[in-house]
């Protein structure tokens, strides 16, 4: 006997282990052998790190909740400074191919959107590194999830009126449709009416979709692309207007964007356009020498790295603008040439700059930053002019509308 083991017990114990231990390096040889095929298979590229980060969205949705709530605390007025707005914590975005300028950087990919509708069976937008909170991702490739193809082609509009609204502001929309929105002929010029809006996120966006989609039967008057909703995407949201009008409405004359809390005097927006240019034309409240604000605490302030001048050129505000749409094409060229500052207004000045055209103001009548008190008088001088949320703009337009004198 040796170190007190009996020669019998220590064959047994010998035999467990060495049975076990050959199992072991059994399994051991399986792993190595399907871990080298991998990695063969891989090919000389591959790389941990990298594989990490490109497939960190499909691990987090397996592993993880995805969140895509956008926390949007809403926007009156423009960077002037005149009024007051929020820049909301954007946590998500729809994105559905690769960018195509350097400043844009994103994980989210079509495949990876089409796996999150599979999954969640909600239409939610895709998780995405967010390229700063002054930059937006676009040039991009978005697309139209409820759309009005045929309208313009079978109504041949001479202006068309594309009114910006959240998806689920439908007291927005209908105050509109039974006011000014209603006015389909002026000047025996035929207007056209569209809504504009992104995707709407949250536990209830499927229902908010499918409340779209019945309302859109109704009206047919809803455009909607596949871009989250919010304060921050304004510049996302007007460029993919500017798509759609220049693929589904380019014989129209001319085109404006327009707030949803806005009184609109449709006859003198279209005497306005019977005299205006054709070609190369952009109107509105055009703001001269407006200072970029470097004070941090400011709701419009842009570092110097992201826009050195201390002066923007010539803008028209978005509470409300008109372009001819030959205008839209050249704009979505110019846009991939300029960084997607997410100051919508501002950005499409830089655009115009670019090539060489600058915003007019307007040859008659007038629009206004701060609503303007009603009265017949008053309201048959202007174009545009913002109103206040207490404001009955249906009882408005009616009283507008009624025979005899404005004056």
């Amino acid at each position: 006997m040796e170190n007190g083991v009996r020669p019998a017990e220590n064959r047994r114990c010998f035999g467990f282990s060495r049975r076990h231990s050959l199992f072991l390096l059994l399994v051991l040889g399986v792993v190595l052998f399907v871990y080298c095929t991998n990695i063969r298979d891989m090919g000389p590229e591959w790389n941990a790190k990298e594989w990490m980060k490109n497939h960190s969205v499909k691990l987090l949705t397996v592993f993880g909740k995805q969140s895509t709530v956008s926390k949007n605390k809403g926007f009156t007025g423009s960077p002037d400074g005149n009024t007051t707005a929020e820049l909301p914590e954007t946590r998500s975005v729809t994105t559905t191919q690769e960018p195509s300028t350097r400043w844009q950087r994103t994980v989210s990919s079509r495949a990876t959107k089409k796996t999150l509708e599979t999954q969640t069976g909600q239409r939610t937008a895709a998780p995405y590194v967010s390229p700063g909170p002054y930059l937006v991702e676009y040039p991009y490739e978005y697309h139209f999830t409820i759309n009005e193809e045929l309208k313009c082609k079978q109504e041949k509009p001479f202006v068309v009126l594309m009114v910006q609204v959240a998806p689920r502001n439908r007291a927005h929309r209908d105050v509109i449709r039974n006011s000014w929105g209603s006015e389909k002929l002026a000047n025996n010029q035929v207007v056209a009416l569209f809504f504009l809006l992104g995707m709407q996120t949250g536990d209830d966006a499927e229902q908010v979709h499918q409340q779209l989609l019945q309302e859109s039967k109704e009206h047919h008057d809803l455009i909607q692309g596949d871009f989250v909703d919010c304060y921050k995407n304004l510049t996302i949201k007007t460029m993919v207007m500017l798509e759609w009008l220049n693929s589904y409405c380019s014989s129209a004359a001319y085109a404006m964007k327009i707030d949803s809390d806005m009184f609109l005097n449709v006859p003198n927006l279209v005497n306005l356009l019977l005299k205006a240019p054709r070609t190369n034309y952009m109107t509105g409240l055009v703001a001269h020498g407006g200072a970029v604000l470097r004070d941090p605490k400011s709701k419009w302030f842009l570092p110097q790295e992201i826009f050195s001048e201390s002066i923007y050129p010539p803008y028209a505000l978005g509470l409300g603008y008109i372009l001819s749409l030959d205008l839209t094409k050249k704009l979505i060229e110019a846009s991939r040439h300029i960084k997607p500052l997410y100051i919508e207004d501002v950005y499409l000045g830089l655009c115009m700059r670019h090539l060489g055209i600058s915003p007019t103001d307007p040859s008659s009548y007038s629009f206004h930053v701060f609503p303007l008190s009603y009265s017949r008088c008053a309201y048959s001088k202007i174009i545009a002019t913002t109103c206040p949320q207490n404001m009955d703009r249906v009882w408005i337009w009616r009283d507008f509308k009624r025979p005899g004198r404005h004056c």
